[in-house]
């Protein structure tokens, strides 16, 4: 008899959390049952940039084993307007092509070269004014720019156009395109797109030639022969072009905002960009960040870790550090240590937060990105160039985290 009521009161126990479970779910939260409290944070007040280095205690927290480069730390921050040169101060994305700056704004594609601004617009052969993407072949120097109304090649001066009416391009939308040698990879509100730059041959995916449920793509790149295409709703793609199959990546809680097992796969299906390097793939998406090292996944929100928003517009990866623009601020993460880059409400100066585990510095620097909501950054050597949606923000690294500064 004892033993029946123990049973009846487990199974009582085991549907109550099922039912809280439940609410939670309804109520479109997104919860971490192994959340184990808040972090403790120190606030310290700089005059000038960050000038030293900032040393954190690693409490309970994954290493990467990829991870061999020092995590950065940028400041020095030089802002760029219209009253710069910018044809806009909506600026979309950037691209670092050696001695020069390609910035595409709302209004044209802005080019920084010898400290000098050249707008060019459809009247110059641009396919529409509002750029979304760029990226440089490095084998060949030339620039692919995708536009609201069609992809252009910029090549020697020229600009070649590719819409639906006159190449395989998927749709005129391109939200995202990544060169890679003779490859050039679209990701177009129709699908996305493979130009073989050595043959002119285009290869569509969408719903019917490839395991993409839905054909919106937001962002897409390629690396070690693969393409990963961040699929809007249907998680990640992952095309090996030897074998010319797909390998998917999928939430496996499905769409809903509920994490009831962390690092139990991707973070949400609904991508908004993806970046490869150091054999890391990073995902993107509107409700946290996702990190895949060929064996595991991790996951990760806002509330329990230095990700300072969930809304995530696109990511980068250079060597083993992902660079992440969100709409509160730049983040950077290498798998253990996390650097925030803000904005300070009424005031010129800037915020830099880095965290490891329950561990924060917050420091106060004397200049700032141009705005909190940020679109796209690009990095090379010791800078970055972040595109928000006030202007253009240059930065240099001024320290290291755990290492020795410049």
């Amino acid at each position: 008899m004892k033993t029946n009521i123990q049973k009846f009161a487990l199974r009582i126990l085991i549907l109550a959390a099922a039912i809280i479970a439940l609410l939670f779910f309804s109520s479109g939260f997104v919860i971490n049952i192994f959340d184990d409290g808040d972090s403790s944070t120190t606030e310290t007040g700089l005059a000038e940039e960050i000038t030293a280095t900032v040393e954190l205690e690693n409490d309970s927290v994954e290493s990467d084993e990829n991870a061999s480069q020092p995590m950065p730390i940028y400041g020095n921050w030089q802002v760029f307007t219209t009253e710069d040169g910018l044809p806009s101060n909506k600026v979309n994305t950037v691209k670092i092509d050696e001695g020069r700056i390609l910035v595409g704004t709302d209004r044209g594609l802005a080019v920084l070269e010898n400290n000098q601004w050249t707008i060019y617009t459809p009247e110059d052969g641009l396919a529409h004014r509002n750029v979304l993407s760029i990226d440089v072949d490095e084998d060949s120097g030339d620039v692919w720019i995708g536009t609201m109304d069609g992809l252009n090649r910029w090549s020697a001066g020229v600009f070649e156009r590719f819409d639906q009416f006159n190449s395989g391009l998927a749709n005129n939308v391109v939200y995202e395109v990544s060169a890679d040698g003779r490859y050039t990879w679209i990701a177009t509100t129709a699908g996305a797109n493979r130009y073989d730059t050595y043959t002119n041959q285009w290869k569509i995916f969408n719903e019917e030639t490839s395991p993409m449920h839905e054909p919106w793509c937001y962002g897409i790149t390629s690396a070690e022969n693969k393409a990963y295409i961040a699929a809007w709703g249907g998680g990640v793609l992952e095309y090996n072009n030897d074998t010319g199959t797909f390998r998917v990546y999928r939430d496996p809680d499905g769409h809903f905002n509920l994490t009831l097992f962390p690092d139990d796969g991707l973070i949400h299906d609904i991508t908004t960009g993806v970046a490869f390097d150091n054999g890391t793939l990073w995902v993107s998406t509107y409700f946290g960040l996702g990190r895949y090292n060929g064996q595991r996944w991790w996951g990760y929100l806002d509330h329990d870790t230095g990700l300072t928003s969930t809304f995530i517009n696109a990511v980068k990866a250079k060597n083993s550090v992902a660079y992440l623009a969100t709409d509160y601020g730049l983040n950077t993460f290498d798998g253990t240590t996390w650097v925030t880059y803000n904005t300070i409400d009424g005031s010129k100066n800037g915020e830099t937060i880095i965290t490891n585990g329950e561990n924060e510095e917050k420091l106060i620097t004397d200049s700032a990105i141009s705005h909190r909501f940020i679109w796209n950054m690009d990095v090379q050597d010791d800078v970055i160039w972040v595109a928000t949606s006030y202007g253009l923000t240059r930065g240099v690294v001024v320290g290291y985290v755990d290492e020795t500064i410049l």
